[in-house]
C-alpha cells in the first residue's frame, strides 16, 4: 500500500495497539500517515478516524465485527485487511447527520446565560480545528457555526454546510466540551424556522428593520404624535411602569422622564412586538432548548442605557426569555479593525450596560467584536467574563495572511481585485476605509507583503470583498480565486491553524479569558 492512511489501517487491524497508542502513533507520524490523531475512535464494533485520502479529508471506518455504524455511513468499500472491511466516506451532509447521531459531542449544544463564549464565524468552513486547538485550553466556549444569511449569500454556502463543517472539525480534533451553532442575524420567521429545523442551538434575531431610527431625529412634538398612535392601554401601562420610578442596579440608578420614555417607546415599539411574536410563536413551540439572542445593534441609533433597560424590562414582561442581548454601543464597531470612538465614554456607558444585563440575568453580546483590542479589557472587567463576543471576518483575513506568505503572486491578484470591487462590496457593510490610500502591492517585496494586512484601510477592503473574491468566475465559468485559496490553505493547514491561534489568543488574553 502506498498511501499513508492505508499503512495506518494495517496497524489498526493488527490489534497490537491500544487506542492511546494508536493516537500517539498517528500524532508522531502525522506527515507519513496523514491521520488526525484526535479523531481516532472505537465505537460499536468499528474503528473510525479522519485522514487525508488523495489530499482530501475523509472518514475511514474499519469494521472489527458486524456493525450498524459501518452500514450507516455511505462510502466506498475499498478493501479488506485480515478479513476486516474498510470503508472510506466523504465528509458530506448525509454522513454528517450520521456522525452527529453516533457521536453526540459533534452536535451543537446550548450555553445558557453564564460564562464567556466566542462566536467564530468560519466563512471558509476550514478554520474551526485551528480555533479548537486554542479554545480547548481555556474556559471559553466556542460558537463554531455562526453565519448570517447575508454571509451565506455572499459565499455561496448553506446553513447545512456551516453546521456540517463544525461537526467534522469537532470530530477531527476530538473536542468534547461542547460547541454551539448560531443562526446569526436572522430577520424573518421563515429563517428562524429553517435553522431550528436544522438543529442550530442559538438564534440571533436581528431587529434592525423593526427599529424606528427616524424617531431619533424627530422633534418633541412629532414624537408626541407618534407616541399617541400607540394603544392607549399600552401607553398607560408604560407610564405606570416607568415614570416617577427609580431602578437601582449596582451603584447606578436609571430613571425615565416623559420625553425620554415616549421616544424610546416609538423607537423600539415595533421591534418588541416582532421579538415577542418570534419567541412565543416560533421558538417556544419548536420545543427545543435554544439560546435566544436579541440584536438591536445593527442600526444608526446607539442604545442608551435607558433604552437598554426599557427593552429588557418589556421583554421580561412579555415572557420572552433572552439568553443574550446585543446593544448598539457608542462609537464604531467596524469590520476587521479596532474600536473607533471615545474610550472614556465607552467605559462609562458599558459599565451601565453590563449592570443592566446582570440585573435581568442575561449576557451582553458584542457584535463585530473581532480585533476590538482597545475595548476588550473594559468588556472583560465589567462583565466579569460573563459575555458573548462575535467575530467572523478576522479568520478570513488570517487566511489571506497565509496566502501572502505562501503564494505572494496570488495574494497580489486578490488584492488588486478587492480594491477594484470595493465600492460594490460597500453596499453590504458599513466601513470607512478609503481604497484610494491603500499601498501598491506590485511594488512591494514578497517578504513585506503580509505587513499590508496590518493597515486598517487594507483590512477593511479585503474584509468586505470576501464574497466577490470567493464567488467570481471567468468567462468559462471557472472560479477566479476560490479553488486556489482552498488548495493553498489545505496544503498549509498547520500554518493556517497557527496564525488563527495566535490572532485569537490576543483576543482572549485582553478579554481576561486567560
Amino acid at each position: 500500500m502506498s498511501n499513508g492512511w492505508e499503512e495506518f489501517c494495517k496497524k489498526v487491524v493488527s490489534g497490537d495497539f491500544t487506542l492511546t497508542e494508536l493516537k500517539r502513533e498517528a500524532e508522531f507520524h502525522f506527515n507519513t500517515y496523514k491521520v488526525y490523531p484526535e479523531s481516532i475512535n472505537v465505537l460499536a464494533g468499528c474503528t473510525l478516524f479522519m485522514a487525508r485520502v488523495n489530499d482530501q479529508k475523509k472518514l475511514v471506518i474499519i469494521k472489527d465485527e458486524p456493525s450498524r455504524i459501518f452500514d450507516d455511513f455511505t462510502g466506498e468499500k475499498i478493501f479488506a485487511l485480515n478479513g476486516k472491511e474498510i470503508k472510506v466516506a466523504s465528509l458530506n451532509h448525509d454522513n454528517a447527520i450520521v456522525l452527529r447521531r453516533w457521536f453526540p459531542f459533534t452536535a451543537p449544544v446550548t450555553f445558557g446565560k453564564e460564562g464567556m463564549s466566542i462566536g467564530l464565524g468560519d466563512r471558509l468552513g476550514i478554520a474551526s480545528p485551528g480555533h479548537l486547538r486554542l479554545i480547548r485550553n481555556t474556559k471559553v466556549r466556542p460558537v463554531l457555526a455562526q453565519q448570517s444569511v447575508r454571509e451565506l449569500n455572499l459565499t455561496g454556502r448553506t446553513y447545512e454546510d456551516v453546521l456540517d463543517a463544525a461537526s467534522w472539525a469537532v470530530f477531527q480534533e476530538g473536542y468534547r466540551s461542547g460547541f454551539s451553532a448560531d443562526g446569526d442575524h436572522l430577520k424573518t420567521e421563515s429563517e428562524v424556522k429553517m435553522v431550528l429545523d436544522l438543529g442550530f442551538t442559538m438564534i440571533t434575531l436581528d431587529c434592525s428593520e423593526k427599529i424606528n431610527n427616524t424617531a431619533t431625529f424627530m422633534p418633541k412634538d412629532q414624537i408626541e404624535t407618534e407616541y399617541q398612535k400607540l394603544p392607549g392601554e399600552y401607553r398607560k401601562a408604560l407610564e405606570v411602569s416607568y415614570l416617577g420610578k427609580e431602578f437601582s442596579l449596582r451603584d447606578l440608578v436609571i430613571t425615565f422622564d416623559k420625553e425620554s420614555l415616549q421616544k424610546i417607546a416609538v423607537v423600539y415599539g415595533e421591534a418588541l412586538t416582532f421579538i415577542k411574536h418570534i419567541y412565543l410563536n416560533v421558538i417556544r413551540p419548536a420545543g427545543k432548548k435554544v439560546d435566544f439572542e436579541v440584536s438591536i445593534d445593527e442600526t444608526i441609533t446607539p442604545t442608551t442605557p435607558q433604552a437598554h433597560f426599557f427593552v429588557a424590562s418589556e421583554l421580561e414582561k412579555m415572557g420572552v426569555e433572552v439568553t443574550s442581548l446585543a446593544p448598539r454601543f457608542c462609537g464604531e464597531f467596524q469590520k476587521g479593525i479596532d474600536y473607533i470612538g471615545d474610550l472614556e465614554q465607552f467605559e462609562r456607558e458599558f459599565k451601565i450596560h453590563a449592570a443592566i444585563a446582570d440585573y435581568f440575568g442575561y449576557r451582553l453580546s458584542i457584535h463585530s467584536g473581532s480585533d476590538k483590542f482597545k475595548v476588550f479589557p473594559i468588556i472583560g472587567r465589567y462583565t466579569g467574563g460573563r459575555v458573548h463576543v462575535k467575530t467572523a471576518g478576522t479568520n478570513w483575513l488570517e487566511a489571506l495572511k497565509v496566502i501572502a506568505r505562501k503564494e505572494p503572486e496570488l495574494f497580489r491578484e486578490i488584492y488588486k481585485f478587492a480594491v477594484s470591487h470595493f465600492n460594490e462590496a460597500k453596499k453590504y457593510y458599513h466601513v470607512t476605509a478609503d481604497w484610494t490610500t491603500v499601498p501598491d502591492v506590485s511594488k512591494m517585496t514578497d517578504e513585506d507583503l503580509p505587513q499590508v494586512l496590518g493597515q486598517n484601510d487594507v483590512r477593511q477592503v479585503l474584509h468586505i470583498t470576501y464574497g466577490l473574491i470567493l464567488t467570481s468566475k471567468d468567462e468559462k465559468g471557472k472560479y477566479l480565486f476560490r479553488d486556489a485559496i482552498y488548495n493553498i490553505l489545505n496544503s498549509h493547514e498547520e500554518d493556517y491553524y497557527k496564525v488563527l491561534g495566535e490572532h485569537l489568543e490576543k483576543h482572549l488574553s485582553l478579554l481576561g479569558a486567560r
